[in-house]
């Protein structure tokens, strides 16, 4: 996030801050699920204090503990376009590793910055799409199985201008039209506070519900924008979302993580039956 919300946009922010500053959960459904799956904007690893500390990044995402976890700025912007994070660490602390890609370089981690960490399932398959408007942003959309039936995980980082926004969120729509159906998990820094009508998030709708999951996450000293997000489809599929909020995470990142529980084995279920779901969804 380079640029502060406009003024006006504040005070609503502000208030929906404090109602959601212990995370969202649904009044009537709130299941604990069986899969958590976070996304983090590590900053390129530069905390809030100035400081380039991989080391610092990688204790947050072993703080957080999510089976699966989306990293956006997981590169240099520029030149080489390298890695930045400390793989090594967060395999041997983890066990996390990370979704096999074609990088912008060969030192790389990411795809536009967005890589995806996973100790839980195997990755069915893997696309990278290059997302329009007017910075150059993307998205990973993978297929991963899991124990309890496939999952697509789209892991993107939208833009700064709210009509970049919208034409990424109509292309991750359009790509996710395209392929086989199942439950989906929309996660990444979407770079949008709002979540009315105004809200560039809005063309995401029906298929996902921009309204939902909306917790504050940025700045993280102080966090009252929820830039950062996680949307299910189905609807039901994210059971609560929270904010990781620790004195280490406050000072990592100018954005503090998020972590989304979905319970995919009751969405299957719904749609399969309980004898066939897996040999269905495999």
């Amino acid at each position: 996030m380079d640029r502060k919300p406009n003024d006006k946009m504040m005070p609503a922010a502000l208030l929906a801050a404090i109602r959601n500053r212990r995370g969202h959960r649904p009044p009537e459904n709130n299941r604990p699920g069986d899969t958590v799956i976070a996304s983090y904007n590590v900053h390129k690893c530069v905390g809030v204090d100035r400081r380039f500390d991989p080391e610092r990044t990688a204790r947050v995402i072993t703080e957080i503990d999510a089976d699966i976890i989306a990293i956006q700025e997981a590169d240099k912007r520029f030149g080489e376009r390298s890695g930045l994070l400390d793989l090594a660490i967060l395999e041997r602390d983890c066990g996390l590793l990370p979704v096999p890609i074609t990088a912008l370089s060969s030192t790389g981690h990411g795809w536009h910055g967005n890589m995806i960490l996973i100790r839980k399932g195997a990755v069915g398959g893997v696309r990278q799409l290059k997302l329009p408007g007017v910075e150059p942003r993307g998205a990973l959309v993978v297929t991963l199985d899991l124990p309890v039936g496939k999952l697509r995980l789209v892991a993107a980082h939208f833009g700064l201008l709210k009509r970049s926004r919208e034409q990424q969120a109509m292309a991750i729509l359009a790509s996710v039209a395209e392929e086989e159906e199942m439950p989906t998990l929309l996660v990444g820094d979407l770079n949008e506070w709002r979540v009315g009508r105004r809200s560039s998030l809005s063309r995401l709708q029906p298929t996902f519900d921009p309204a939902s999951g909306a917790v504050p996450s940025f700045p993280s000293r102080f966090p009252v924008l929820a830039l950062d997000r996680a949307l299910g489809h189905p609807h039901d599929l994210v059971t609560s979302v929270e904010v990781h909020d620790t004195p280490l995470a406050r000072v990592a990142s100018d954005h503090l993580p998020i972590k989304a529980h979905i319970d995919l084995k009751v969405v299957w279920e719904r749609a399969f039956g309980p004898t066939d779901r897996v040999s269905r969804a495999m």
